[in-house]
């Protein structure tokens, strides 16, 4: 009796609790669970891709834009026989004039999809497969292994049909598939007006470039890759979508990126909207396009005259960038590469190198070395001395590239005296210069200098907005003879943009900002604590240096230009000796509204000719350039 009476209790109370649980489910909570089970339930796919944002210009002409592809797509629907998509290929692989045929693998696979093929197999298989020895994948096998001849009864256009019926099947059978990419409206009109069930003309977007130039700036888009599928994916992507994968595409991903449309899946497989593609954000850029198409025209036509001096076998390259030094915005940056293909004369878009690449760069930097003696109290403001040559101890002598006579702190950058720098170097480790003395240093005295260098973004990171950027390479030796060549810019390297950076700093007399490519508030991110009494002897000093000094005639006098030049040994192929040349400055000088950075790698190599030194190239980029952007004022 007590065991029934348990038995009863507890069948009392599962009927208690499976009734309590169903007015839950159906009555207090019914909308709750309803809702859980349609996202259950409920298949939402997106569309292939939406339109990114644009890449404009500081002026508003758009530079990057999107263009909108006509494709051939197809949904399966659920009442769809086999038979009646074997027919839409057929259909499909004559209107839109299909060629690609089917494998062989493919041709069998159909085949035995469509043919009774039990006679491929024997009695002892049949055995098998009556007893569940084998399985349907082992069978398939078996059978399309032994399917020779009999697809010879397929012709080219069965063959076609045959890759188009399988292009329909791909992926899971909700999916849309592209049928023909990159079509025509007139071809979607053809396709359209045959009204064949579950083929539509859809469309995705391509990035065009309206202007062909900044490509390597610009950068690309393209399918997210396998590496990076979890990244995106649990940022919310589909698979389809297009990314950036460099440049800018790539570093602004985030604000380009489009929201494709979402579309929820019936149950007869047709598409229901639920949210409308979002365009992504626009980017604004400080490049002025005009400015970067006549900075790309100056490059070209130089490069080509470049082949009339002598000594250029391992020249073809030149970089520029011009900027306003007051924002460190870009307003043109442009790197070519000339190459010759069966006399036919081409460029290169070699542009990422100014920010990726570092080159040894001379005396352009001796603004930065002034600035570490004017700091250690090695040069007196306005004392001359005469410039001559310096020998240390088991060290071959170094000079000036020639005797300059008496030389103070300004005229020392108007005529790039190396013994200057090098006398500035000595004394900046304690010591007084005497001819074969022997100099000790350590790492402390190039630190000291790389220290003042790093703030001008010598060195450093310029907070460039764009990828991977290169900080140069830091001599990792310690003697004295390094030091003094570290002094005039022969031992470290530097990338193109930083020099921007550092003569932007001049330009501002000690600040720092961030240089942009995208339009946006300036950053202020470093400052060379220097006493403006020294800054303003260091930019006298490069107003000297355009007005009479090393770079006379870069720079127009109604211009009243700022700048300095760099001469630098570097190798071509790790073998020949070849010469870099190097222009930074700025003009105005007193209300600076241009900078700009000229730079041609390996113009000319060194041979026992004086003259191999000699060639215009840079000059003449940078005056061109300099004459075009004022100009403009």
């Amino acid at each position: 009796m007590r065991k029934k009476y348990i038995i009863f209790t507890f069948v009392f109370i599962l009927f208690g609790i499976i009734v309590c649980r169903f007015i839950n489910v159906r009555i207090i909570n019914h909308e709750y669970y309803l809702d859980l089970y349609e996202n259950n339930t409920t298949r939402i796919i997106s569309n292939f891709t939406a339109p990114r944002g644009r890449i404009l210009d500081t002026n508003g002409k758009i530079i990057v834009d999107n263009k909108k592809v006509p494709v051939i797509t197809y949904r399966k629907l659920n009442n769809i026989s086999r038979e009646d998509e074997i027919d839409i290929a057929y259909q499909l692989t004559n209107i839109l004039d299909l060629t690609e045929e089917a494998s062989i693998d493919t041709l069998k696979k159909f085949y035995l999809l469509t043919n009774d093929t039990t006679y491929l197999l024997t009695d002892k298989e049949l055995e098998d497969i009556k007893y569940r020895r084998l399985t349907d994948k082992e069978v398939e096998n078996i059978k399309l292994d032994r399917i020779t001849n009999e697809i010879d009864i397929y012709n080219l256009e069965d063959r076609i049909a045959i890759n188009t019926y399988y292009l329909l099947n791909e992926g899971y059978y909700y999916d849309t598939k592209i049928i023909l990419d990159d079509t025509t409206e007139e071809v979607c009109a053809l396709v359209l007006e045959k009204n064949i069930s579950g083929v539509e003309c859809d469309y995705k977007y391509e990035r065009v470039n309206n202007y062909d130039t900044l490509a390597q700036i610009i950068g690309t888009v393209s399918n997210i890759r396998y590496e990076d599928k979890d990244y995106y994916l649990n940022l919310g992507y589909e698979l389809t979508e297009l990314v950036g994968i460099s440049g800018l595409e790539y570093y602004y991903e985030d604000e380009l990126h489009g929201t494709p449309a979402k579309y929820k899946v019936n149950n007869d497989n047709t598409l229901e909207l639920v949210s409308a593609e979002k365009q992504g954000s626009d980017v604004i850029l400080n490049i002025d396009i005009n400015i970067q198409l006549k900075v790309e025209e100056i490059l070209k036509e130089n490069l080509n005259k470049s082949k009339n001096y002598k000594y250029t076998n391992y020249f073809n390259t030149a970089y520029a960038i011009v900027s306003d030094p007051k924002t460190s915005g870009i307003l043109a940056i442009s790197g070519l590469t000339r190459l010759v293909d069966n006399n036919n004369v081409f460029f290169k878009d070699t542009t990422r190198d100014i920010i990726n690449s570092s080159f040894t760069v001379g005396s352009v930097i001796k603004g930065a070395s002034h600035t570490v003696g004017y700091l250690y109290k090695a040069i007196d403001i306005g004392k001359k001395i005469n410039d001559s040559c310096v020998k240390l101890y088991n060290v071959p002598e170094k000079c000036s590239y020639k005797y300059l006579g008496y030389i103070d702190d300004i005229t020392a950058l108007k005529t790039s005296s190396n013994y200057y720098q090098f006398i500035t170097a000595i004394k900046t480790t304690g010591n007084t210069y005497k001819r074969n003395m022997q100099l000790e240093v350590t790492l402390d005295d190039f630190n000291r200098y790389r220290e003042v260098f790093r703030r001008y973004g010598l060195g450093s990171t310029t907070f460039i907005d764009y990828p991977n950027e290169a900080i140069g390479i830091v001599g990792d030796k310690v003697s004295a003879d390094l030091l003094l060549n570290f002094a005039i810019g022969q031992y470290d390297t530097y990338t193109p943009i930083q020099i921007l950076s550092y003569i932007n700093t001049i330009s501002n007399n000690g600040i720092r900002y961030t240089l942009n490519l995208k339009k946006q508030d300036t950053k202020k991110i470093d400052e060379v604590t220097l006493d403006s009494k020294y800054m303003s002897r260091i930019q006298e000093g490069f107003n000297e240096v355009v007005n009479g000094g090393t770079a006379n005639g870069y720079i127009s006098r109604n211009n009243n230009g700022v700048g300095k030049t760099g001469t630098a040994q570097s190798y071509y192929d790790g073998k020949i000796t070849t010469i870099n040349q190097t222009f930074a400055g700025y003009f105005p000088k007193d209300d600076p509204k241009y900078s700009l950075v000229v730079m041609t790698p390996n113009i000319s190599y060194e041979t026992d000719d004086s003259s191999s030194y000699y060639n215009p190239t840079t000059r003449n980029i940078t005056r061109s350039i300099t004459d075009y952007l004022g100009s403009l004022s």
